[in-house]
């Protein structure tokens, strides 16, 4: 534990393929911790090391400090925040609600005043990195929210991400993992043509991936992902249909600002059809399939 960071009780619901990482570092840390999910087997290596089983996010927020959520969709979140016996209905006073699933501004923006009402704080925090910044807890975490509740998250959010930013007031963090998903929506659409291009031309992949890694294609989606694509290795760091819901938020989004983006709308087009041919629970990197035929 940092030692500004003083042992809470912190609640987190959703263990998924980045959420149990997530919940790891917090229980590592020394905090007590309550968790919560709909299979009830994701958390049992949680709470073999100490960790309190909750049947309820309700359950979890009435004995925490901190809630922290990485659930599915929108209306999961919705639910489980706002629904009947919820995480805002039943948390005290004081208590500090950090959404960290990718969701929507307005809700984000929802979810801040129904806390308020109810005398407890609520940040939008969602996270870029996959499963592998979160096992290696160097997510980069993107806040929306009071700059006296970000503070007093920041000990928290250190022990899960590294590169940790305000960007404003309810609904900012969820804008600004817009933007990541814009930027990766494109990019990995080029790596992936990229590859297929290399594999046509008769060259090795394994070795345009070092001969381009470290040039001005560098990345995340290349450096990362690149060597998955070429071994065949489909297995999700990020589910395709966890990212075709991002993509279309943030198109819906734009749609309202009055924004035209051909990019993002191409790339959700390619990772409609992976999901139509029923690879949606492959990671966004099985895109080549398409292009493979």
């Amino acid at each position: 534990m940092t030692p500004s960071a003083q042992p809470l009780r912190i609640g987190f619901v959703g263990l998924g393929i980045m959420g149990r990482s997530m919940a790891g570092h917090l229980l590592a840390a020394g905090h007590e911790l309550r968790v919560y999910n709909r299979s009830r087997d994701k958390a049992d290596e949680l709470v073999a090391r100490g960790a309190r089983w909750c049947d309820s996010p309700g359950e979890v927020a009435a004995g925490s400090e901190v809630v922290i959520t990485m659930v599915g969709y929108p209306a999961d979140v919705e639910h489980i925040y706002l629904g009947a016996g919820g995480i805002v209905e039943r948390a005290a006073a004081g208590t500090l609600l950090v959404d960290m699933t990718t969701s929507s501004p307005s809700l984000a923006r929802r979810i801040a005043q129904a806390a308020r009402e109810r005398g407890c704080g609520a940040l939008d925090a969602p996270v870029s990195g996959g499963d592998v910044g979160a096992r290696e807890a160097r997510l980069s975490i993107m806040v929306g929210g009071d700059a006296a509740e970000f503070e007093r998250a920041r000990p928290v959010l250190a022990l899960m991400g590294t590169n940790i930013v305000l960007l404003g007031g309810p609904g900012t963090g969820q804008h600004t993992k817009m933007c990541n998903q814009i930027v990766i929506a494109s990019t990995i659409v080029g790596v992936t043509e990229g590859l297929v291009y290399a594999q046509r031309a008769g060259l090795d992949p394994a070795t345009v991936l070092q001969a381009i890694g470290g040039g001005a294609a560098s990345g995340f989606q290349l450096n990362v992902l690149g060597p998955r694509i070429i071994g065949g290795d489909f297995a999700p760091g990020f589910f395709i249909e966890h990212f075709l819901k991002d993509l279309g938020i943030a198109l819906g989004e734009a749609e309202q600002m009055g924004l035209d983006l051909p990019g993002l709308a191409l790339a959700r087009g390619l990772y409609q059809r992976m999901a139509e041919k029923g690879l949606g629970r492959d990671g966004t990197q099985a895109l080549i399939k398409l292009y493979q035929g």
